[in-house]
């Protein structure tokens, strides 16, 4: 059950990016779990990818081929993610993306493959195969709703967003799907994400985008700390708007904050649906010298097991913060000066527990779904958030049970 209520996206059609889904059986028969995404002739396709040493053949091969030509086709499948698969496994991406290029007519170097599901298993190449032309003829670019269902794996619900920008006079859209909810955390956050806009962008500029809104979004989620071997986020510039955009444009500074907004919003539906997930937390820690001593200490508090059962447990056990807060590494830190906050309410000043604080004001906090957890370090300007979950017993369920 995911943590608030599920919202109906309204996606708006980018012009020039279409999508088509369809059933492949690669794990659960009739499930839709095989997506082609098209985008027309001139777009730009820029991405990031896991920093999992083990990551998964797809990978290799979206790497390589962004590299060396200008892809337009992505192909997806869920129930099995081709890692830990050795040559075998980079020959079932490479014959994915030959198959698919067949279909549209381009190189086998301009498709993107992805896959996720269980790890080291072998592709049923049969059922995938014989697929492809089913999900390929049903490409549209009112796709998006069939597109967010079939990239999910043990997701609750689909998550989506879209928005419209007026730049230099035009009409702009952006519209993105994502998925994941277990095995989330940050470089990247098990999660895929795909985001198109019919703004004109350059090769260079598109990943200049794409990794400065996943670093803000994608890259500030975990639910169990664990980091998946295919975490991919693509950005697809169709330019069908006529609507250029160059860093030194007056329209960039707009394009780019709803760009990662869009993404934030993708990247906490992730966390609202992680695995057993009862509670939403926002971990923001300011006054930190640095973006990096600011993180190591949001993380420290979201990916501590006895912070998450407590949160999960609606128990103000205020303590297991504080521990985690003293564990982070930060730096000759003045554990006298910094304020810990749970919602509004005061926890940890002058070293220990607030003469403000009382019980009662801390349970009120713990009993909502949506917390956030506040800590000010009292040493700088800096300030960061990340959005974690608390760990329940289903969590345990979903992922003892996950290849049954």
């Amino acid at each position: 059950m995911a943590v608030g209520p599920e919202h109906q996206v309204n996606y708006h059609p980018i012009k020039g990016f279409q999508l088509g889904t369809t059933s492949a059986g690669i794990k659960t028969p009739g499930r839709k779990d095989l997506v082609i995404m098209q985008a027309q002739v001139g777009s730009t396709m820029a991405g990031v990818f896991t920093a999992n040493a083990f990551c998964a053949a797809p990978v290799h091969v979206c790497r390589k081929h962004l590299a060396d030509d200008q892809p337009l086709l992505l192909v997806v499948n869920t129930g099995n993610a081709n890692a830990g698969t050795g040559e075998q496994g980079m020959a079932d991406a490479q014959a994915t993306c030959a198959a698919v290029a067949d279909l549209a007519g381009v190189a086998s170097s301009q498709v993107l493959p992805f896959s996720t599901g269980v790890i080291g298993e072998h592709l049923p190449m049969e059922r995938l195969l014989a697929a492809l032309p089913q999900a390929y003829a049903k490409l549209t670019e009112s796709g998006w709703d069939d597109a967010a269902e079939g990239i999910l794996t043990t997701d609750t619900r689909s998550k989506g967003a879209s928005c419209q920008l007026q730049l230099a006079g035009n009409t702009v859209s952006i519209s993105g799907i994502s998925k994941g909810s277990g095995m989330i955390r940050p470089n990247m956050a098990t999660m895929l994400a795909y985001v198109a806009t019919d703004a004109k962008l350059s090769q260079q500029l598109t990943q200049e985008l794409v990794r400065e809104a996943a670093e803000l979004s994608f890259n500030r989620i975990t639910v169990d700390g664990d980091m998946s071997t295919n975490d991919s986020c693509i950005l697809v510039a169709t330019g069908a708007s006529g609507v250029e955009i160059s860093a030194a444009s007056a329209e960039y500074q707009v394009l780019r904050d709803a760009l990662v907004a869009l993404m934030q919003d993708l990247a906490q539906a992730i966390v609202r649906d992680g695995e057993g997930a009862t509670k939403f937390i926002a971990v923001e820690v300011a006054g930190g010298n640095n973006r990096e001593e600011c993180l190591a200490v949001a993380y420290a508090i979201a990916h501590s097991p006895l912070t998450k059962t407590a949160l999960f447990a609606s128990d103000p056990n205020w303590g297991r913060i504080l521990a985690a807060v003293g564990y982070a590494g930060v730096e000759q830190l003045d554990v006298d000066a910094l304020t810990i906050h749970l919602g509004d309410v005061l926890l940890v000043a002058d070293g220990g527990r607030a003469a403000s604080y009382t019980e009662a004001a801390g349970q009120a906090i713990m009993d909502a779904e949506e917390i956030t957890i506040a800590v000010d370090l009292k040493r700088g300007e800096h300030k960061e958030v990340v959005w974690t979950t608390d760990l329940s017993y289903e969590y345990v369920r979903i992922n003892a049970d996950y290849r049954s």
